[in-house]
């Protein structure tokens, strides 16, 4: 993937590179690695009995390291045993991918989790689920209006904002759920799938030539489908909410920072029961930019140049 988009990867004007608010490194390739804490955590809530159930996954931590060329980010994480978190978590697993692309003033993002090994508590009890496995696939398209303003710079690092900006970025969210229980010769699965559009809001606050605090949140209403999750089908309205906030050290070669982000989405499962699905995210990171191969550069430009872009 990296190699197949790495042509389209800066269809930017040339005006940006002596934009007053923008700093771009477009041709270095910024390697990174992260500590990141996440998961994908699910909350069942019983409305008619007052009762609420937390399905949270064994395996919380992992490393990860991740490949930026202009518009193109390639990450993969793990989750390493020696970690405090994981080490009680046998026979789980956490896997994550991130892939993201910016096209002109258009960002994708695609993100997928599989999980295998869940705590399931309620009422001050907590039970081990080793047979519970969930897969999540979706991401996100969003326009972004203002063109001084960068996405890029909060956490990707092909970028960095010089001048204090924001941005109104409507985006579109989607994800695929299935969800799979599995004791003995007994296999049970489930699916769900959610659409959600609406308005967000982003501002790169610079603090600093080299230090950047990033403040934002989306709030979204769409349609979720179940399948043989609670009373057999549904479709419900479903509310979506983000928020991201970051803090970030850059140089020429060297930068560092906090990246936290959150996705809530909200819907029913049935006529009386409420599912709430959430994604946290923290990392701590830091990563150095080096010159990339003149032929990565060369078929790039061409590439854009070729195609108008």
């Amino acid at each position: 993937m990296f190699f197949l988009f790495c042509g389209l990867a800066y269809p930017q004007q040339d005006s940006l590179n002596s934009n007053q608010y923008i700093s771009t490194f477009s041709d270095k390739i910024s390697s990174r690695v992260s500590l990141v804490n996440t998961s994908n955590v699910f909350f069942i809530k019983d409305v008619s009995n007052n009762i609420k159930y937390e399905l949270k996954p064994n395996l919380r931590e992992y490393l990860g390291f991740s490949v930026l060329f202009r518009s193109i980010e390639i990450s993969y994480g793990f989750s390493p045993r020696f970690f405090n978190a994981n080490r009680d978590n046998n026979n789980s697993k956490l896997l994550n991918l991130n892939f993201r692309m910016f096209l002109g003033q258009w960002m994708q993002t695609i993100d997928l989790y599989n999980q295998k090994g869940f705590y399931l508590s309620t009422n001050n009890q907590t039970v081990n689920l080793n047979g519970v496995e969930t897969f999540k696939v979706g991401g996100s398209t969003s326009y972004i209006f203002n063109k001084n303003f960068s996405f890029r710079a909060i956490g990707f690092q092909n970028e960095w904002q010089t001048k204090s900006a924001g941005s109104f970025i409507p985006s579109m969210y989607y994800y695929y759920t299935k969800y799979q229980y599995t004791i003995e010769d007994l296999k049970e699965q489930a699916y769900s799938y959610s659409v959600a559009l609406g308005p967000s809001y982003y501002y790169n606050f610079c603090l600093t030539r080299n230090i950047l605090f990033s403040l934002g949140a989306y709030v979204g209403l769409g349609l979720n489908h179940s399948s043989n999750l609670g009373d057999g089908d549904i479709t419900s309205i479903l509310y979506d909410f983000t928020t991201r906030a970051v803090l970030g050290y850059n140089s020429d070669t060297f930068f560092a920072g906090i990246n936290s982000n959150a996705v809530l989405l909200r819907h029913k499962i049935d006529a009386s029961t409420v599912q709430e699905d959430t994604i946290p995210f923290l990392e701590f990171y830091f990563g150095y930019r080096f010159n990339a191969p003149k032929k990565w550069i060369k078929f790039a430009d061409d590439f854009n140049n070729k195609y108008g872009l």
